[in-house]
């Protein structure tokens, strides 16, 4: 599969708007999380799957080096949990939303890949990964970081698909 100029110059641009936003992650995931789920989704429509999946593998490296989580710290594995994640949802995008034949495709296929996305980090990381490696001085937040790696995802996927179709509606007429 070979990647067009085309492609990665919109990956790129796709990628400096999350970079952007995740200066803001300490100021509130709920600004960040959309804006990545609606970028990765946005490379996936207007790039196709494989800079989807090359975003999904760079943001929580970019993320990790802005902000230095310290859960990310303390527990590497999570940082490949987040990148399959974000991979899945580019995945259930790109493969559902041309196998569902209507104006619901795309919708329902974001909406998949949400629930998807939401699932897997929420029993990979918050019940398997936090729970045996989280450092007993952090213990403490254990129920706040199992949200954030569940329920938070859900709902900052939910929010980025509605982004990406705000935004797609007009786009799509321009995109190749």
């Amino acid at each position: 599969m070979k990647i067009s100029t085309k492609q990665i110059a919109m990956t790129a641009a796709l990628l400096a708007i999350c970079i952007v936003s995740q200066f803001f992650k300490n100021t509130s995931v709920f600004i960040t999380g959309p804006i990545i789920n609606a970028c990765i989704i946005l490379a996936v429509l207007c790039a196709g799957l494989a800079c989807g999946v090359i975003l999904s593998v760079i943001t929580p490296i970019t993320a990790y080096l802005i902000t230095g989580a310290p859960v990310m710290s303390a527990i590497p594995t999570i940082m490949p949990c987040i990148m399959i994640g974000n991979a899945l949802l580019a995945i259930c995008v790109s493969l559902l939303k041309d196998k569902l034949k209507s104006k619901a495709g795309l919708p329902v296929s974001m909406a998949v890949g949400c629930v998807v996305k939401a699932l897997f980090m929420g029993v990979v990381i918050s019940l398997i990964l936090l729970p045996a490696f989280l450092p007993e001085k952090m213990l403490p937040m254990m129920s706040k970081l199992q949200s954030t790696y569940s329920l938070v995802q859900l709902i900052t996927a939910v929010i980025g698909s509605v982004y990406a179709y705000i935004i797609w509606i007009p786009l799509k007429k321009h995109v190749d």
